[in-house]
């Protein structure tokens, strides 16, 4: 399990080394809720580090997601993705969602996203989370 731990943390650092990036964060509401934390690169790359909320630290689930804008306007960005999950349902998920930028200014916004996680010792499950997502324009 340590080597794909070393992969996404590897392929984590090696998205986000790119100098054209803003920051930004997202707070997905589900079963499992989750704070995201990611790193826009360019007009397509949207690699995500995500941290469980509400449960112990010992329950405490991290994900890593390398997502890609597949369509994107001034007010949406659909993207797909890749990632994985350590702690509880430890394995692949495979992240499908849209953001949407309804203001004038566009670093508010909201999201949907339907999760497909593929645990290494138990069923898949199908996640779906809604939220809000703020990021960091460059001025």
């Amino acid at each position: 399990m340590s080597i794909f731990r070393t992969f996404l943390v590897g392929v984590f650092c090696s998205l986000t080394s790119t100098a054209l990036a803003q920051f930004g964060v997202s707070f997905h509401q589900s079963n499992l809720p989750f704070i995201g934390f990611n790193y826009q690169i360019g007009e397509k790359w949207l690699p995500e580090a995500r941290v469980s909320v509400d449960n112990y630290f010992y329950d405490l689930g991290v994900e890593i997601t390398a997502n890609y804008i597949v369509k994107s306007t001034e007010e949406i960005d659909l993207y797909t993705g890749l990632g994985g999950r350590l702690a509880i349902l430890d394995g692949i998920m495979i992240p499908v969602g849209i953001n949407v930028y309804p203001f004038q200014k566009k670093g508010f916004g909201f999201h949907l996203e339907l999760a497909g996680l593929i645990p290494f010792q138990d069923d898949p499950v199908l996640r779906g989370s809604w939220g809000i997502r703020y990021r960091f324009l460059n001025l």
